[in-house]
Formats: C-alpha cells, sequence, structure tokens
C-alpha cells in the first residue's frame, strides 16, 4: 500500500492521519511498513482523509502529486 507515500504527500503527520481515522499511531505505522492492512471498513475514510481514490492507495489509481507505480 501507498500510505507513507500518499500521507507524506498531503503533508501529514502519521498522529494527525491517526486522528482523523480514529486509530492509533501504531496502526497506521503498521499499515505503512506492511505489518498489517486497514480494515476494509476504514478503506473509503482512510482515501478520503489522503484525498485519492481506494485503488490509488493499492498503486493502482492516480493521486495528482504522486506518480502512478504502474
Amino acid at each position: 500500500m501507498r500510505i507513507k507515500e500518499l500521507r507524506e504527500a498531503m503533508g501529514l503527520t502519521r498522529v494527525q492521519l491517526a486522528d482523523s481515522l480514529g486509530v492509533t499511531v501504531v496502526a497506521v505505522r503498521k499499515w505503512e511498513t506492511g505489518l498489517a492492512m486497514p480494515n476494509a471498513d476504514k478503506l473509503p475514510v482512510l482515501a478520503d482523509a489522503l484525498h485519492c481514490t481506494i485503488d490509488a492507495l493499492y498503486g493502482r489509481g492516480s493521486h495528482p502529486d504522486i506518480p502512478d507505480a504502474s
């Protein structure tokens, strides 16, 4: 997942992202490092917080500030 790239492109800290999603900073760190994946019910909220699509979280869509992974 491209959470870290997208978060940094938005200028958000892990704390800010975690607070906006109602999760812990540890959860965000695990998502960013691949140790865990967000629950499916968090994906729409996560995409909204990062101003992208759910596909973009997986590197399949586009984000204006991040080149496609393909």
